[in-house]
């Protein structure tokens, strides 16, 4: 698509479809509702492209986005506040809410993708209409600061929605064709294991805190969001899951802060088996030294004596290289082989 002929997309104005303002949260249920699966995406179908955190107004990275789902074969729907204002300044709780819930209670459109992450995702979470999300289930994918979002839809409403790259990533080969297997099918993701490495030294190290197996559903997202609900509604519910954390740009003491709040909460023992992704940028930055341990050594201190497996490197966030893990189906985490395994089919036909 040429980058001038982008608006042809179209818009997500005018679904015509009054929205009731009730929602279902709020319970801190301690079952999440029945699991639901949206359909898996085929050649053609509609994509409704929102940006419910932070803005992007720069037209050429909307054509990045349409550049992907073009290669796709999907068909984009521009949300109707997506290029209203400038620059990366979040638009209104109310117009970021209208475009998600435009977005799901349009029956054409079959996903929803955020086309970037950010900052702001977490103000929707108490107004989200949950009831509106679960009789319209839709493939709903992206990272980051999406991660508030995910976990709030997934544990009020039973929908599996996918932890993965946003429009806006880079999407090599090794991103890409996880992305399509686990949005365009409806068999299990199976095996997923970290690139493949041709250096001498290892360009994807994979490092055992503890080994060992675990299998259970696998839940997840942004340590940060995590520990940002926590206390809340929507915090995280850990108890017999695998947990997968991931983040970016932390300064060790600043990870080390994180993980003490979920160990002094009882959160981490919990948790069936845990893996922690790359965290590109975890070093200390700070001209005077606030903290002297590195991130090896606030991971070891934090996981190593929970008595369940523990891994650190999977690339499943911040990274070039990007895993798509489907938030609450059943997988197995086996450290000794450095692989995590999806074993429940995640969509529908």
């Amino acid at each position: 698509m040429k980058r001038r002929s982008f608006l042809a997309a179209g818009s997500l104005a005018g679904v015509g479809l009054a929205i009731n303002k009730a929602n279902v949260f709020g319970q801190r249920m301690e079952l999440i509702p029945e699991k639901i699966k949206a359909k898996k995406l085929k050649p053609g179908d509609l994509v409704a492209v929102i940006s419910p955190a932070t803005a992007v107004s720069d037209t050429d990275d909307i054509a990045k986005a349409i550049e992907i789902l073009e290669y796709l074969q999907l068909k984009p729907k521009l949300s109707k506040t997506l290029l209203k204002g400038s620059g990366y300044k979040s638009r209104s709780v109310q117009e970021r809410l209208d475009d998600l819930h435009q977005a799901f209670a349009d029956e054409s459109i079959k996903a929803v993708m955020p086309i970037r992450g950010g900052y702001g995702s977490a103000q929707l979470l108490d107004k989200i209409n949950y009831d509106l999300i679960k009789k319209n289930p839709k493939v709903f994918v992206g990272y980051s600061d999406i991660t508030a979002m995910h976990i709030a839809i997934y544990q009020n409403t039973g929908l599996v929605t996918f932890h993965g790259p946003v429009l806006l990533s880079q999407f090599n080969s090794y991103t890409m064709d996880i992305y399509k297997k686990a949005l365009f099918g409806t068999e299990s993701i199976g095996e997923l294991k970290n690139p493949e490495s041709n250096s001498i030294r290892d360009a994807y190290p994979i490092r055992i805190i503890r080994t060992g197996k675990a299998e259970g559903e696998i839940v997840g997202g942004n340590l940060s969001l995590i520990c940002s609900l926590m206390g809340t509604p929507f915090e995280l519910k850990f108890k017999n899951k695998i947990l997968f954390i991931e983040d970016v740009g932390e300064e060790p003491y600043r990870i080390d802060r994180m993980l003490t709040q979920l160990r002094l909460s009882g959160k981490l023992n919990e948790a069936k088996g845990i893996i922690v992704g790359k965290c590109a940028d975890c070093i200390q930055k700070s001209a005077i030294s606030t903290w002297d341990y590195g991130l090896a050594e606030v991971l070891d201190m934090n996981l190593s004596d929970l008595g369940i497996p523990v891994v650190y490197g999977f690339m499943l966030g911040h990274t070039a290289e990007q895993m798509t893990i489907p938030m609450g189906v059943y997988s197995e985490l086996d450290v000794e082989n450095e692989k995590l395994i999806i074993k429940e089919p995640a969509l529908v036909e």
